[in-house]
């Protein structure tokens, strides 16, 4: 069992502290995490972080650590724009960058974004097959629907070669088959429940079976929100699903994992068992209080036990492009 920890994007206005972001990262590297992961949310009430200034950030303030977004909505981002500041990103890290992709569904504000919400997929699809050429290949001629190209070059490179490892979110089986068909892996949504996470890896198997890839040569991975500590937890937990899911109605409080050590480990315990490899572990308050509870009452337990998983693939071993 393997572990990340979120990095922490809520910051309200005029409140964020460097001392105390670089405190955290430099403790999360020294604590043993694999690596270290931010999210999307460019439109809400949550006062939260841009992923990409984040994660710059995060380079500036570490050293090993990896790091990521899951996911970048990459249907409202300009793919050669996306691509140029991940593989800026990617360099400035020396390869330490993860990238996570998805369609982030309907329910959007297309509408400020300049995008239409018909051919979604397909413009995810296009999106990231452009970003995989400007990557990949010197010069780049391109005729697709939503974007066309001809002889463009973009330099430098990322520096991972061919272009940092990455993971696909989404809940829908279609989504779930093309996470199969190109990407490293697949990461489970921290607004899911094991239950539901549960039933996307049983897909994400059969896909595999059914594509005649090698499942170790892809990862399974998932977000979970949490709190360690007293009673009170729970409430805290649950206040703060809400306020991040304003729209979603009082079963979000069920996606979290909550109380003392070992009720912790026990839910942990749970996602594992229902196929997480990788493990992001989400504290929704009390950063550095969590970090340090989660590394000296919980992970010690987990890594203890008999390892249930396979060895994953080397980062950055891809799939065929996205066609």
């Amino acid at each position: 069992m393997r572990f990340a920890i979120s990095i922490p994007q809520l910051v309200e206005d005029g409140t964020f502290d460097p001392a105390a972001f670089r405190a955290f990262l430099t403790r999360a590297e020294e604590l043993g995490f694999e690596s270290a992961w931010t999210s999307e949310s460019t439109l809400g009430a949550a006062p939260m972080l841009s992923p990409l200034e984040t994660m710059t950030y995060a380079a500036a303030c570490t050293e090993t650590l990896r790091l990521g977004c899951v996911v970048f909505v990459t249907p409202l981002h300009s793919p050669v724009h996306l691509a140029k500041s991940l593989a800026s990103l990617d360099q400035l890290s020396r390869g330490r960058i993860e990238i996570g992709v998805g369609t982030g569904g309907r329910g959007r504000m297309f509408s400020a974004f300049g995008v239409e919400p018909d051919g979604l997929v397909a413009r995810f699809n296009e999106g990231l097959k452009l970003m995989e050429g400007l990557w990949t290949e010197s010069r780049l001629t391109f005729k697709g629907r939503f974007w066309q190209l001809e002889g463009a070059a973009m330099e430098p490179k990322p520096f991972q070669k061919p272009f940092p490892p990455l993971w696909f979110g989404g809940n829908a089986p279609a989504a779930l088959r093309r996470a199969v068909r190109h990407g490293d892996g697949f990461f489970g949504a921290g607004s899911q429940t094991t239950e539901q996470f549960a039933g996307q890896v049983r897909l994400v198997r059969e896909a595999l079976e059914d594509q005649g890839r090698d499942p170790a040569t892809f990862q399974i991975a998932k977000r979970v929100y949490l709190g360690v500590g007293e009673p009170s937890v729970r409430v805290r937990l649950g206040e703060a699903l809400r306020r991040m899911y304003a729209h979603a109605g009082p079963e979000i409080e069920a996606v979290g994992v909550s109380g003392s050590a070992d009720e912790v480990v026990a839910g942990l315990r749970e996602v594992a068992d229902a196929g997480a490899e990788l493990i992001l572990l989400n504290p929704m308050f009390d950063d550095a209080d969590q970090l340090e509870r989660l590394a000296a009452e919980v992970i010690p337990q987990l890594k203890n036990e008999p390892s249930r998983s396979r060895t994953p693939s080397r980062p950055g071993a891809h799939a065929e492009p996205c066609a």
